[in-house]
């Protein structure tokens, strides 16, 4: 055999190998790996991200608008706009009396989660593996927070507790009943042989209304992993096939979807806290009641 089909064939093994490298470790896992552990508690690769990037927006924030200007800065600037922006946004959504107690809550969410949704397209992340002793085979050393369901979970359990908080303290538990099962008929405009019957149907329709409630963290856990999941998966299938070109268009791609996917989230949570607590003057008692509870 030539020197030059020698060459061939093992330019031809090593591509065949690296390929095969790429297509078994090049995916993202269903679940985090487990890098070390501290007591019982393990920790993931895609806790370590989430940890960096709450440390990094955390530090980022309060070095943009440590000194405030009257001439903002670039940094301030940037903070203040995202600020407005978002409260411009959901206080439509969610009512004046509770827009600026939810503010905080509501633009750390959409924050947080749309830099941990554009984590997976910084340098390093998922590309970097190392090899997992217990098993002897590779793991990622970095992985997208969103892209594991423990993360998204979370996020929506936090949601969940704190539109919980919201709806109790800006409404009230008898407006939440009354929102929940009350009769929504009129009862100048509705025959009473039929507005006293429409208690047991809206009753029912409650009941319904609060298996949809409990059912939200659910959705709005998998809506956000599914998307992050997949489109971690998309680059790595897409990488492994060509490095530098394919690639390109999908990473603006998931550019596009972790935003769309972050404010997707938050407008949830808005209406969620809405629904309740911003009724206008259909309920003036409510109004008032929030507002006391808040002088208070």
């Amino acid at each position: 055999m030539s020197r030059v089909k020698k060459l061939a064939l093992l330019l031809f093994s090593l591509t065949s190998g690296l390929n095969a490298f790429a297509s078994e470790s090049h995916g993202v896992a269903p679940s985090a790996e487990t890098l070390f552990k501290i007591g019982p508690l393990p920790i993931t690769n895609s806790m370590i991200t989430s940890w960096v990037v709450a440390a990094v927006l955390i530090i980022v924030i309060r070095l943009a608008i440590r000194r405030p200007k009257l001439v903002p800065s670039h940094g301030q600037a940037i903070v203040e706009s995202l600020v407005e922006g978002i409260l411009g946004l959901i206080t439509p959504i969610v009512g004046n009396k509770v827009a600026k107690h939810a503010f905080p809550l509501l633009v750390a969410l959409f924050t947080f989660i749309l830099i941990q949704n554009w984590s997976g397209l910084f340098p390093g992340v998922g590309t970097v593996f190392m090899i997992d002793h217990a098993t002897g085979e590779w793991m990622e050393f970095v992985r997208p927070g969103n892209a594991d369901l423990n993360g998204t979970v979370a996020l929506a359990i936090v949601s969940f507790v704190c539109w919980l908080y919201f709806i109790m303290r800006y409404a009230g538990p008898a407006l939440v009943l009354k929102d929940i099962f009350g009769n929504k008929a009129d009862k100048n405009e509705v025959p009473a042989i039929i507005y006293y019957p429409l208690f047991l149907v809206f009753f029912a329709v409650g009941i319904i209304e609060i298996i949809s409630i409990f059912f939200r963290p659910v959705s709005l856990s998998f809506r956000l992993f599914g998307n992050v999941f997949g489109g971690e998966n998309l680059l790595h299938s897409m990488s492994a096939i060509t490095p530098w070109v394919l690639p390109v268009p999908f990473y603006f791609l998931e550019l596009l979807i972790g935003f769309v996917q972050a404010l997707v989230f938050t407008l949830l949570v808005s209406v969620y806290i809405g629904l309740i607590c911003n009724h206008g003057d259909d309920h003036p008692e409510a109004g008032h009641h929030g507002e006391k509870q808040a002088a208070h």
